[in-house]
């Protein structure tokens, strides 16, 4: 294992971003936003070690409006402005740069990001998108240059991890054993999201609405294609309309042979703790729900974000831990979650993988100081799009050591159809278990409710094939100021 000293250091000489334009076949509806379409970032940075060697590396992820910032004054072009603005600010950071580890780029860049982005409007989350895009492009260069996989760069500390100064609540925490102790599993439990406007049955398909492509398009066709045993229901805030849902819901997944697990997401549709602790209260009343309620998890990010950072959770906790996804805008969001009763955080990559590894450690040296396992982490989705998206975001939730993560992009958007069949075929070559080959269009490969992602063990940072680069729209500036 490098120490950290011993890490590569490298230069960024390059970063360049593309665009292209996405079709949803199913509109998604989570918070305040229904999507029918939308927009992916594709990255690429190019590194240069001392001895002259370079690489370029890849990075991938949707543009995502209303999810950042909600804020209703904002449209949702100005949303996705706001993340390009984030893209450019990172890039002129990292560019700046001396030689520095992988992770020494993440750190020097880490405050005057955020400081950026208050003077140009834009909230940690939105900042920290640019970062968390860059970051991923330096460990798919490095590990090309190095032969070595994003599994070796963490476990072995390659990638010079050392997040004392950033995170002061894990002095004295032994970083460098924590990642050598992670293991890859080779595969993964996916958690199947019920949006607020999917259908359960045929029966709430209105006429006209059926998609006919083959795929499944209600819960009731979801579970019996899939086979999946863990699921992610949405919340919309209102207690009887909510209780009335999940007792549908409930009316499928109860059908299903042997234990099934659900997590309930309040995409920050309830104003305060006690609106929330109703909703559970009211759960637990429900004959219809016995089974679902003992199904449930944990509660993700129930509360608006501007009142989840003031408010107790304990008593709610009390029934089900709750986790903070939204509100975890930078490094400072778990620990002042902590003090108010929240027990997890999500891991997603548009929030920075060191984001995810520091509070992944945060959970193993607190439960270690609790002397029982009370903190974890869990792996959410921001319609992570199969190829490049989707498979550093899986070896990232495999290498924490999580079972199951929440996986939609595969079922709201037909698999890679919007991508050359040349790129298509390409990832299938690199990902035979990943991937299946179906009328034409290269998917994700569900069986008995898991992917097999033991080929995300490559080079590099879980890519191992590139993009259709010329079908690319090079990224227009960005209009927020």
């Amino acid at each position: 294992m490098a120490s950290v000293s011993e890490a590569p250091r490298l230069r960024v000489r390059a970063v360049e971003f593309y665009e292209w334009p996405y079709s949803l076949r199913l509109p998604f509806r989570f918070g305040a936003i229904t999507v029918t379409h939308g927009r992916q970032v594709v990255a690429r940075a190019r590194i240069e070690l001392p001895d002259g060697r370079g690489a370029w590396g890849v990075g991938a992820e949707a543009l995502a409006a209303k999810w950042f910032d909600k804020d209703p004054a904002v449209s949702d072009d100005d949303n996705l402005d706001q993340l390009r603005l984030a893209l450019e600010i990172a890039a002129a950071h990292y560019r700046s740069h001396p030689q520095l580890s992988a992770f020494g780029h993440f750190a020097a860049a880490y405050a005057p990001q955020l400081e950026a982005g208050r003077q140009h409007r834009l909230n940690p989350l939105v900042a920290s998108y640019g970062p968390a895009m860059l970051d991923r492009c330096i460990l798919d260069a490095l590990g090309k240059l190095l032969g070595k996989s994003f599994y070796d760069l963490i476990g072995q500390n390659l990638a010079g991890v050392a997040p004392e100064a950033l995170a002061p609540d894990l002095k004295g925490f032994d970083i460098s054993g924590f990642l050598a102790g992670l293991r890859p599993q080779p595969s993964l439990h996916v958690r199947h999201t019920v949006g607020m406007l999917d259908p359960i049955t045929a029966a709430d398909q209105t006429a006209g609405s059926r998609v006919y492509d083959g795929l499944p398009e209600t819960l009731e066709e979801i579970v019996a294609t899939y086979r999946q045993r863990y699921f992610k229901l949405k919340v919309g805030g209102d207690v009887a309309r909510d209780v009335a849902r999940l007792s549908a819901i409930a009316g499928v997944l109860d059908r299903i042979e042997g234990p099934y697990h659900a997590t309930l997401d309040g995409n920050e549709q309830y104003l305060d703790a006690a609106g929330v602790l109703a909703l559970w209260t009211a759960i637990e009343r429900e004959p219809a729900l016995r089974r679902l309620k003992d199904a449930v998890l944990f509660i993700e990010q129930p509360i608006k974000r501007q009142a989840a950072a003031t408010q107790d959770v304990a008593a709610l906790a009390a029934k089900r831990p709750v986790i903070i996804d939204e509100s975890d805008g930078d490094l400072a969001a778990f620990p002042l979650a902590r003090a108010l009763g929240y027990e997890g955080v999500s891991s997603k990559n548009c929030k920075g993988l060191y984001k995810s590894l520091i509070n992944r450690a945060r959970c193993i040296h607190w439960n270690r100081q609790e002397g029982r396992d009370r903190y974890f982490m869990s792996a959410e989705d921001l319609t992570t799009l199969p190829g490049i998206c989707v498979q550093q975001d899986l070896a990232l939730v495999s290498l924490l050591g999580l079972t199951h993560v929440e996986r939609n992009g595969h079922h709201f958007i037909n698999g890679m159809s919007g991508r050359p069949r040349s790129e298509q075929q390409a990832f299938l070559a690199a990902h035979p278990g990943l991937y299946r080959d179906a009328d034409g269009v290269v998917r994700l490969m569900i069986v008995d409710g898991r992917v097999d992602i033991t080929s995300l063990d490559c080079a590099g940072f879980a890519v191992a094939a590139e993009p259709d680069w010329p079908s690319l729209q090079p990224m227009p500036r960005a209009a927020w100021a």
